[in-house]
């Protein structure tokens, strides 16, 4: 670094660095994200207390995901106006209030203080929602680690960044069963709260905004802190407006695309790791542990670490290519689950789609800075939340499909990943296209 970038460091008191910024972006995208996790087990101790239906257990499963894929909107493009840092820590703290109300209506159901079955599911939801606050962290975090990295290396980044941050919902619903049998419902849901506290307390202490945040809020204007900030090495500047970048970003066609494919991989993720329980428990009769592992191990933690290797893939053979291959990967596994009637053919098929999905999720996120150069925040709003509220609306329509065709709904159901995966190899390959159009006529 140049004597000149350390003046700027030394006089204006600048803090942090890009691994800072992966780490503590991560740390609080962890926490937060565990949300997607909330009901997918637990929903199993709840729906007797509640006599809950298959549909109601459906959309219970679901309604975290409802905030945490449509507050990634306007938390996103925020980030564009005030940085990072002041935006996670708001969803932290918004999701930890939702977690207290959860353990203060559990602890009402549980000792009867709470009689009524309607009032009891709609705090559930409520509450539920609240905390669901937290996943929204996703869309933040990649705009606040974006501005922290060069675009050659956000492939890598970014997924690490996300793909760490990821296995939170497959280690909870791992672990869950086990902290059930040992806590308790009430005593788990402390524990939770316990750890989110104290991730909120850890990205408050490390989490800096990149150079250019810092500066504006030392009181330089924005034209002088945009050339100072690419004098120390970042590369994006914000548009600076959340209006602005929402509007910048849904002004380019590609970014609907991209909204498209990402509630396919990251929203089929979403909706998977919530409704793999309910599947393999009533489909294939699993014990309710053997259940966690199969959803947490199998399919979500490995759906999150692969994401990892797919933003490095991306980065060398371009998120285009790599995500229709991706795609390509994701429908073959959902085949493979629409035609399972057993154990060992429905983990094939999990393995199977967890791969493309957890590489398609990295090979969008790397088009979004490259599509989108002027807006990330506001572009990382539209496709992180849009794209999320499959967690929303796919766990009731596989549960309808149950409901409709019986036990055979759950592997008929999967037609719905079918149909979102051929689409997304078509939205990919006209992406590629345009790519090979814009190279060629460039060289």
């Amino acid at each position: 670094m140049s004597n000149n970038a350390e003046e700027i460091k030394s006089r204006y008191g600048i803090r942090g660095s890009p691994t800072q910024g992966l780490v503590a972006g991560t740390i609080a995208f962890f926490a937060g994200f565990a949300a997607v996790a909330l009901f997918g087990i637990t929903v199993n101790k709840l729906a007797p207390l509640l006599n809950l239906g298959i549909v109601e257990r459906g959309w219970l499963i679901a309604i975290p995901s409802l905030t945490g894929s449509l507050l990634r909107i306007p938390f996103g493009a925020w980030v564009d106006s005030v940085g990072g840092r002041k935006a996670l820590l708001t969803q932290l703290l918004i999701a930890m209030a939702g977690m207290i109300g959860l353990i203060l209506t559990l602890d009402a159901i549980l000792n009867g203080a709470i009689t009524s079955r309607t009032m009891g599911y709609a705090l559930l939801m409520l509450f539920g929602a609240i905390a669901g606050t937290g996943i929204s962290i996703f869309a933040s975090g990649i705009a606040y680690v974006s501005y922290w990295f060069p675009r050659k290396r956000q492939g890598f980044a970014l997924g690490a960044y996300a793909g760490f941050g990821n296995t939170a919902p497959g280690i909870f619903t791992a672990v869950l069963p086990y902290a059930l049998a040992s806590l308790g419902l009430i005593g788990t849901y402390v524990a939770w709260l316990i750890l989110l506290a104290a991730a909120t307390a850890v990205f408050a202490a490390i989490g800096y905004d990149a150079y250019y945040f810092q500066l504006v809020k030392k009181g330089v204007n924005r034209t002088d802190a945009a050339i100072m900030a690419k004098g120390l090495g970042e590369e994006l500047i914000p548009s600076g407006s959340l209006a602005r970048s929402l509007r910048a970003s849904a002004a380019i066609w590609r970014t609907w695309l991209l909204v498209i494919m990402y509630f396919t991989s990251f929203g089929g993720f979403l909706a998977l790791t919530a409704w793999l329980p309910t599947y393999w428990t009533n489909y294939l009769s699993l014990s309710l542990a053997m259940a966690g592992l199969m959803s947490g191990i199998v399919y979500s933690l490995l759906t999150s670490l692969v994401r990892v290797p797919g933003g490095w893939f991306s980065d060398r053979w371009g998120g285009e290519r790599v995500a229709i291959a991706s795609y390509a990967v994701m429908l073959a596994g959902s085949v493979i689950m629409m035609s399972s009637s057993s154990f060992a053919l429905s983990a094939l098929g999990v393995v199977v789609m967890a791969v493309g999905m957890g590489v398609a999720n990295a090979a969008v996120f790397k088009l979004v800075p490259k599509y989108v150069p002027e807006a990330v925040g506001g572009a990382t709003g539209w496709v992180g939340g849009l794209g999320a509220t499959g967690g929303l609306l796919i766990p009731p329509a596989m549960a309808a499909f149950v409901a409709a065709y019986g036990q055979e709904g759950y592997r008929l159901g999967f037609a719905i990943y079918v149909a979102l995966a051929a689409l997304s190899i078509a939205l990919g390959a006209i992406l590629q296209l345009r790519e090979a159009k814009r190279s060629a006529g460039s060289g």
